[in-house]
């Protein structure tokens, strides 16, 4: 096992270091960008309304659907073998959706390691469709062992898309490890936060955004939970929003809450009030 595990780590790093990828995944990306340009696609996609991302949830369903068509081929029951392999089928749809709307934010060699990732998945689901066809010609042999060819490739991608998220954590929340300020901390003097302004201040180790907009202050983790782009970098808009400048997530400085995807975690939100002209905070 510890060579296998070796053996797939080795090809791993390979692959992250084979920049002859990233022309395809360049242009690839800049599809899945053209397609998910609307806020309500990207939101879909990248699981902001369900509080985090769609991809690791959706991919239990074709996984689950193709494994449980192997084991109706070993029982012998032809018939529900198939419209489990139908039903896998369909369910891919979502899924590579998704995991391509997370994949086209990615960089470098997590970049490289998604699209392979990918392309063994669509080879998987090609592998997938044929046998559903196979099957419905009558040839049942052929199309369970090409079910279990394609249920290899959809584990071998598996494996790529656990180092993704395991030991790159892709799609984890940058603001998940940050530590709570329970008492109100000094952080800035209130004359010095203008109107409009996206000011970065810490509160402990924790940086937090300060926003004053139309008089109210705000204010919000500074790490956008997506991929943690600093928000103090990205553009406040008038229906308090501020967008993040690496990947373009919309979040409201009034609860932190996603408006835009790529990012599907709210922002923590912080307590403010305002004590001889000093600007105090503590976690919400």
């Amino acid at each position: 096992m510890r060579m296998l595990t070796a053996a797939m780590q080795t090809l791993i790093e390979r692959i992250g270091k084979t920049k002859e990828l990233d022309p395809a995944a360049e242009k690839v990306s800049g599809w899945v960008d053209t397609a998910t340009r609307s806020a309500s696609v990207k939101n879909a996609l990248s699981g902001s309304w369900l509080g985090h991302q769609a991809h690791p949830v959706l991919t239990d369903l074709p996984i689950g659907a193709w494994g449980a068509a192997t084991v109706l081929d070993l029982a012998g029951e032809e018939r529900a073998a198939r419209r489990m392999v139908g039903l896998g089928i369909l369910a891919s749809v979502p899924t590579a959706l998704s995991g391509a709307s997370d994949w086209s934010s990615m960089h470098g060699p997590d970049k490289r390691v998604g699209l392979v990732h990918g392309l063994a998945n669509a080879t998987a689901s090609v592998l997938q469709m044929t046998s559903w066809l196979v099957r419905r010609r009558g040839h049942h042999g052929a199309g369970a062992a090409l079910s279990l060819l394609g249920l290899g490739c959809t584990l071998g991608s598996a494996y790529l898309g656990g180092h993704l998220s395991f030991v790159r954590g892709i799609g984890v929340s940058r603001t998940a490890f940050q530590d709570e300020v329970d008492d109100w901390t000094d952080v800035a003097a209130d004359a010095d936060i203008a109107e409009g302004a996206l000011t970065r201040v810490t509160a402990g180790d924790v940086p937090v955004l300060l926003v004053r907009q139309r008089g109210d202050l705000h204010a919000i983790s500074a790490v956008c939970t997506h991929a943690g782009g600093p928000l103090d970098e990205g553009e406040l808009d008038t229906d308090g929003c501020v967008t993040c400048p690496w990947h373009g997530s919309r979040l409201r400085i009034e609860d932190g809450s996603v408006q835009r995807g790529p990012a599907s975690v709210a922002e923590p939100c912080w307590q403010t009030k305002v004590q001889d002209g000093r600007i105090l905070l503590r976690s919400a």
